[in-house]
């Protein structure tokens, strides 16, 4: 079996009056994620962690912004996607480690919920995901609140 890493990236700006989700999970906030789906940028950024760890492309060539098939579709369905493609390459997931870049609204009141929605579609136990929030101490537009990010990295094996 090999082992191979994925690292994903991806942000988005916060715009009034929109949903806000991460990670699965509606959070209560005046603000929601501008997007072509509904802007999850926390599965986006595992989803491309994952396609990375299987050597293959991102998001946008599997999911482009131009196909309306995907307009405010729930990132959950994406990832179910991708997870199946992953496991008919042959991967199976170890570990996935994520970070959430947000001044607002506080995330650590909802990573546990997050991890009930992501585990078993990542079929993964809980203490295989982690998830941690930070600030950006006030620098650029994700300390000015203007947008969050996520970053994660995939540790897969390939049989």
């Amino acid at each position: 079996m090999k082992i191979k890493i994925g690292i994903g990236y991806d942000i988005h700006r916060l715009h009034e009056g929109k949903k806000l989700f991460l990670g699965g999970v509606k959070i209560p906030f005046s603000k929601g994620l501008t997007g072509h789906s509904d802007g999850d940028c926390l599965i986006h950024a595992i989803i491309d962690a994952l396609l990375g760890a299987i050597g293959e492309g991102d998001i946008g060539q599997y999911f482009p912004d131009t196909d309306p098939r995907y307009r405010n579709i729930q990132s959950t369905k994406l990832l179910e996607i991708i997870m199946d493609h992953v496991r008919k390459k042959g991967g199976s997931i170890h570990h996935i480690d994520c970070i959430i870049i947000a001044e607002s609204p506080k995330i650590g009141p909802h990573i546990a919920k997050m991890k009930q929605v992501l585990c078993p579609l990542l079929q993964i136990q809980t203490n295989d995901l982690g998830i941690k929030s930070k600030t950006n101490e006030g620098i650029g537009s994700l300390g000015q609140g203007e947008a969050i990010a996520a970053v994660a990295q995939a540790l897969l094996g390939l049989e």
